[in-house]
């Protein structure tokens, strides 16, 4: 946990929330990718590979979902500074067992902050896009596993979780 005294807090020494001041910091290439899964009923996941959903291209809509979001992720987010992203991609596999899909969101600017917040939103938000578009035929899809897979840039350099 940051202390008040901490440049890097999203609090000033009165305990105020605050943005924090990256102006000091260099700009560097950044990347962060995220990842995530909905779990579901066999026979949901059989008609979005089908392209069998009544609202459409789930995957598809999914994946402009995510773009979107990670693009807006400096108004959704109070503290989180708004960013000139260079790319956003967004990776979708289907799993057999249990029956699910994950989605992968890689996210890139040259900026002095980095880019996790808005990977970490770009995957919600496509993961609440296909529970949006399938929920009618399964309202128990499961959302979960959601977190950040790897980073890179800045002064802390490069980061990666360890596999499972």
């Amino acid at each position: 946990m940051t202390s008040a005294e901490d440049p890097l807090s999203h609090f000033d020494p009165e305990g105020n929330a605050r943005m924090v001041d990256v102006g000091d910091k260099a700009v560097t290439e950044r990347t962060a990718v995220a990842e995530g899964r909905i779990g579901m009923d066999p026979a949901t996941l059989e008609r979005i590979r089908a392209g069998q959903v009544a609202k459409g291209d789930v995957l598809g809509v999914a994946r402009i979902a995510g773009i979107q979001a990670a693009k807006q992720t400096g108004t959704l987010i109070p503290l989180c500074h708004p960013l000139p992203i260079t790319s956003v991609e967004l990776d979708f596999r289907d799993e057999d067992r249990p029956s699910a899909v994950r989605v992968t969101a890689t996210v890139k600017t040259a900026n002095r902050t980095g880019v996790e917040m808005e990977a970490l939103t770009a995957v919600n938000v496509a993961l609440l896009t296909v529970y949006d578009m399938c929920k009618a035929m399964d309202r128990a899809m499961e959302i979960d596993q959601v977190r950040l897979v790897e980073k890179s840039g800045g002064r802390s350099g490069h980061w990666r979780r360890d596999p499972d």
